[in-house]
């Protein structure tokens, strides 16, 4: 894919893991206090001293036991993070201005891998042309047909026109190369936000599926900004894409 259009998956790593050691073992003195002393009182001095090592080796235990625990629920924490990381959630950097003005270069957003069918408006993480991750929002779905542009110049999907004043970078137009596409099904029509900085579906038409990408290439769908904090947001699907299309797919 080309750089400017492709989402970068940023590193990962995982907190280490602490260690037990096991407490001191305590003797007690009753024999030596019997041997000498012979008295009631050498005996109960004999007796405290014992009572008292077997306190230290429960206090002791108690202690290690204490620390197990806090190592057993940071390594379940970290378990359970690299589990949502691989099947629910993921973070990508957004490297290129080609989706201003909804997501702008350094941008850092949360991709949810489980957001079931892809819908017209979703911007969404998936496998490019070139086998990158790439960010665009999907414009049209299987059984659509899209076209650029009408007489007041926007795209419509069906016949129906798409308001994308909204999302498009205040400098843009939807598109300055018209076209007209059924989209097969099982697969999407995807454009960034900047179209004049976009290489998307429009500059790859003439490849296999005709610029669409398939639904399997989908990683999952952008919900959210959450870096920088001045910046964070949730991503919702803007309401031109909540009208009637009449297609059922």
């Amino acid at each position: 894919m080309e750089p400017d259009s492709k989402a970068a998956e940023p590193g990962k790593g995982a907190p280490g893991e602490d260690t037990a050691g096991d407490g001191p073992v305590v003797k007690g003195a009753t024999g030596d206090g019997a041997a000498e002393g012979g008295t009631a009182g050498g005996d109960a001095a004999g007796k405290g001293t014992a009572g008292d090592g077997a306190k230290g080796a429960k206090k002791s235990s108690g202690k290690g036991g204490g620390l197990r625990e806090s190592v057993l629920l940071v390594v379940s924490g970290v378990v359970a993070a690299l589990l949502l990381h691989m099947f629910v959630i993921a973070s990508f950097d957004i490297p290129s201005e080609s989706m201003e003005k909804t997501l702008q270069r350094d941008d850092r957003v949360v991709v949810n891998k489980l957001h079931g069918e892809t819908e017209r408006g979703d911007v969404v993480v998936f496998t490019g042309w070139r086998d990158e991750y790439t960010i665009k929002r999907v414009i049209a779905v299987g059984g659509d047909t899209v076209r650029c542009c009408d007489a007041q110049g926007r795209i419509t999907v069906n016949g129906v026109p798409l308001d994308e004043k909204p999302y498009l970078h205040p400098d843009d137009f939807p598109s300055g190369d018209k076209f007209e596409k059924v989209v097969p099904k099982g697969r999407l029509w995807v454009m960034g936000d900047h179209r004049s900085a976009s290489a998307d579906s429009r500059a790859h038409e003439k490849q296999e599926g005709e610029g669409t990408i398939s639904e399997d290439q989908v990683i999952g769908r952008a919900f959210a900004i959450y870096w920088p904090f001045s910046r964070a947001t949730v991503l919702s699907t803007p309401d031109t894409f909540a009208r009637t299309f009449t297609n059922t797919r």
